[in-house]
């Protein structure tokens, strides 16, 4: 393939856009000589047809598909780095788009993300939460800069996008003090009689939970399974039942919900990942969201407090 001429590639952007080589003509202020003249030279540089007719109207060929995804990422990476740039100058904020899953936990996101504001320049940080499938088509598209997600994203998936391993941890069971004295002792035998608290069917905890209760032949009398895990802790602290969350963030659920610890295990454990259309991680602040992760939150760091292990 030739050389690729960009003025080339932006007239078939507009006539793509438009349908229609004589509208895309008088947005150019060109005829409609000059842009199929445009459109025959990047197809000799391309070594392939754009369109196709049908009818009246240009129908884009595979080519022409493929050559409109690059041409619209190639204009849309232009037209963000002007705004970046535009921002620097006048001072504004680095925006920060983030996707947060909806089964990662609250205190973690937090931890997470919060490195991300404490960058040199100033970050304004835009979270939406959702489910990780309309989260993706969001990244593939540029819309978000980065996703924290509880899995990695699945080879199958439809979106070109990169899992990042931010870091894992095992998982700690809390109780109110009134449980723990009845359920607190011979973790994780105790289990046996306990009321659990636990995610849903489809969450990847909640398999793996289930996995580690089989291999220790337990069957734990479940008493509310939970989507928003926010929602399962605010149960736990009113005493429904014992409930886990990651062993990295013990002291703010303890804190938070007025819980201690019974029992311990990294047997099983929670992944988190960050999910972005980079392959080589350069925005500023999912940079500093990788190196924090991996050097402070999940770099080797244990809990301060003792309390009964399983599966250590």
């Amino acid at each position: 393939m030739r050389g690729l001429n960009y003025n080339h590639l932006y007239y078939f952007w507009v006539v793509a856009r438009e349908g229609s080589i004589a509208r895309a003509g008088e947005l150019l202020h060109l005829t409609p000589q000059t842009i199929s003249s445009q459109l025959r030279a990047l197809e000799e540089s391309l070594g392939g047809q754009l369109f196709s007719r049908a009818g009246r109207r240009l129908v884009l060929t595979e080519v022409g598909s493929i050559a409109l995804h690059y041409a619209e990422e190639i204009f849309r990476l232009g037209s963000e780095l002007g705004e970046v740039l535009e921002g620097q100058v006048d001072g504004l904020p680095l925006v920060f788009n983030v996707g947060i899953v909806d089964v990662v936990p609250k205190a973690i996101a937090y931890r997470l993300l919060e490195p991300a504001l404490r960058i040199s320049s100033p970050v304004q940080i835009i979270c939406r939460e959702g489910k990780l499938e309309a989260l993706l088509a969001d990244v593939a598209v540029h819309k978000l800069d980065m996703v924290l997600a509880d899995s990695p994203m699945a080879t199958t998936a439809l979106v070109r996008a990169f899992n990042h391993l931010l870091g894992e941890c095992g998982i700690s069971f809390f109780a109110t003090p009134k449980l723990a004295e009845l359920y607190g002792t011979d973790f994780p035998n105790s289990l046996r009689a306990a009321p659990l608290l636990i995610p849903t069917v489809h969450t990847v905890l909640r398999g793996a939970l289930m996995q580690w209760f089989d291999q220790l032949d337990l069957q734990p009398r479940i008493a509310g399974e939970f989507e928003d895990r926010a929602q399962m802790k605010a149960f736990g602290r009113a005493g429904v039942g014992v409930f886990t969350a990651p062993s990295v963030i013990e002291q703010e659920v303890m804190q938070q919900y007025q819980v201690v610890v019974i029992g311990r295990t990294n047997q099983v454990r929670e992944r988190f990942y960050a999910i972005s259309a980079e392959r080589r991680l350069r925005h500023p602040a999912v940079v500093a969201v990788s190196k924090a992760a991996r050097f402070d939150i999940f770099g080797g760091r244990r809990t301060e407090h003792p309390t009964p292990q399983a599966g250590e």
